[in-house]
């Protein structure tokens, strides 16, 4: 009998550098084949803004479902990973979908970035996904936040 088809999750962190123009950001990632169709599954998703400019820092702007670049995929931290059902597969896509079509000025760096964006997939999957305030403009930190409120994921924090 062929193995059963499976997608997993994972958790990525970009620590960023304002001196490469890079900002610090967080996202999933989908791999694997679903149980339903056996269809392959590589895909990934964080949220950011449509345009990197100082208006970010002054409230709410357009917001966009980015989709990383493979090699960039590969230069990111992975801090976990979790098995995910086809329905919680087709839960995180509906949730994509939603954060993906906001209409007007979805993204605020305070109150709905890419670590919020992660942090409603990861309840989705049912982790613990608190978001205290001092983390949500750091992603690495808070990924490793969510490690250690989440010990079930056997994960280590990535220095």
């Amino acid at each position: 009998l062929p193995a059963a088809a499976q997608v997993t999750l994972s958790f990525h962190s970009f620590s960023g550098s304002w001196l490469i123009g890079l900002d610090p950001h967080t996202f999933i990632v989908l791999e694997g084949a679903l149980d339903e169709t056996g269809a392959p599954v590589f895909e990934n998703y964080g949220f950011s803004a449509v345009t990197a400019s100082p208006a970010v820092l002054s409230g709410s702007v357009r917001g966009k479902i980015h989709i990383e670049p493979e090699k960039y995929v590969r230069s990111t931290n992975r801090h976990f990973s979790v098995p995910v059902t086809d329905a919680q597969y087709h839960a995180i896509i509906a949730e994509m979908r939603l954060w993906r079509d906001a209409p007007g000025r979805s993204y605020n760096l305070d109150q709905k970035n890419c670590v919020h964006f992660v942090a409603r997939v990861a309840a989705l999957v049912g982790l613990n996904a608190e978001v205290p305030q001092t983390m949500v403009r750091r992603p690495k930190r808070w990924l490793n936040f969510l490690t250690r409120i989440n010990p079930q994921l056997g994960a280590k924090e990535i220095p």
